[in-house]
């Protein structure tokens, strides 16, 4: 588990901020659970998705993503994986591979996380953002993600990662804006045991 606890230079869960914000977080409960649900809500209800309010700038690190309250997916999740290990709770980075485009064939990655509980073990939860029919929850040990995986092509990745994928951080960091980004989304064939 020490893996999923540690940070790195994406996950930057000892700067100051989120050091602040995940205590304020886990304040006047002890218990894993109600923590990391309190950490789930906060970025998914006030981190918005930068595509649903058309915002930049295109952010990655964790601390990028709290001071500018913004983020895709990739970024949200991040986030929330640092406010979790900031807390002391297990967590890592999950993907799902969605079809985008079906006359085109495109497909993209997309961005969430698993948090182990003690009384649930791991689980995958998904800060993206809810809006229209778009409702992620977090009810362990049961999984309502934002997304099914279920097209043509489309997948689960089952590996729970300790780090961002290159293919993800490469690509936050080199698009300009949330247009160029949404144009030039991370995607990456599954694998057998990717």
């Amino acid at each position: 588990m020490q893996q999923y606890l540690q940070a790195c230079a994406i996950i930057d869960w000892r700067d100051d901020a989120i050091v602040s914000t995940a205590q304020q977080l886990a304040a006047s409960s002890a218990d894993r659970e109600t923590i990391a649900r309190r950490c789930f809500e906060f970025v998914r209800d006030e981190i918005p998705h930068s595509w649903d309010i058309q915002r930049n700038p295109v952010t990655c690190r964790a601390s990028d993503v709290l001071r500018h309250k913004t983020g895709f997916c990739y970024a949200k999740s991040h986030l929330l994986t640092a406010l979790l290990r900031a807390n002391k709770i297990p967590a890592g980075l999950c993907y799902q591979r969605l079809l985008l485009d079906a006359e085109q064939r495109r497909y993209c990655l997309h961005g969430l996380n698993a948090v182990h509980l003690p009384e649930h073990g791991w689980f995958r939860i998904d800060a993206r953002g809810n809006k229209g029919d778009i409702s992620a929850q977090f009810v362990p040990p049961q999984e309502k993600l934002a997304f099914p995986a279920r097209g043509e092509g489309e997948a689960d990745l089952p590996k729970i990662y300790t780090e961002p994928l290159p293919v993800v951080v490469e690509t936050l960091v080199r698009a300009g804006d949330i247009h160029e980004l949404a144009a030039h989304l991370p995607d990456q064939q599954p694998t057998v045991g990717a």
